[in-house]
């Protein structure tokens, strides 16, 4: 198999109390944007929160997990999916590759299909920079009705 891909997760604040459950069975079944990883082994290094808005421990958090091995670092699907979707995801995104050298990638687990219809009746992933951050956690519907 190889080396492991070291990898970190950093979650919303506002689910500060989440337990994780929904990525690390993404993780464990190589779903979502976790599918990225098929066939290798991987090893979690960090989990930790932004630290609310505007993330101020994404100054700090990237390097304890480089510290720990990190190579990639996933802004978790709450950042996504909750409402509203985190305001800073490209910052983050531009900043921790920048300050730190690790790869970014936007999603953990595959969306959930109670908020897929919710943001798609709001409307809320209508502007054209969501595809992009959206397409390795929008899979096919069984798979979101599998993580509601």
């Amino acid at each position: 198999m190889g080396e492991p891909v070291r990898v970190g997760i950093i979650i919303c604040d506002r689910y500060r109390t989440c337990a994780g459950g929904k990525c690390l069975r993404a993780l464990r079944q190589r779903e979502g944007a976790f599918a990225a990883y098929q066939g290798r082994e991987v090893e979690l290094v960090g989990y930790t929160t932004c630290s609310g808005c505007p993330g101020g421990n994404i100054e700090y958090a990237p390097e304890e997990m480089k510290k720990n091995g990190a190579q990639v670092v996933h802004l978790a699907t709450g950042m996504l999916v909750g409402y509203p979707p985190c305001p800073h995801i490209d910052a983050f995104r531009r900043f921790i590759p920048e300050k730190y050298g690790l790869e970014v990638v936007i999603g953990t687990h595959p969306i959930p299909q109670k908020y897929y219809l919710t943001h798609e009746h709001c409307g809320t992933w209508e502007d054209p920079e969501w595809p992009s951050r959206l397409r390795l956690t929008l899979t096919d519907e069984r798979t979101r009705k599998a993580y509601d």
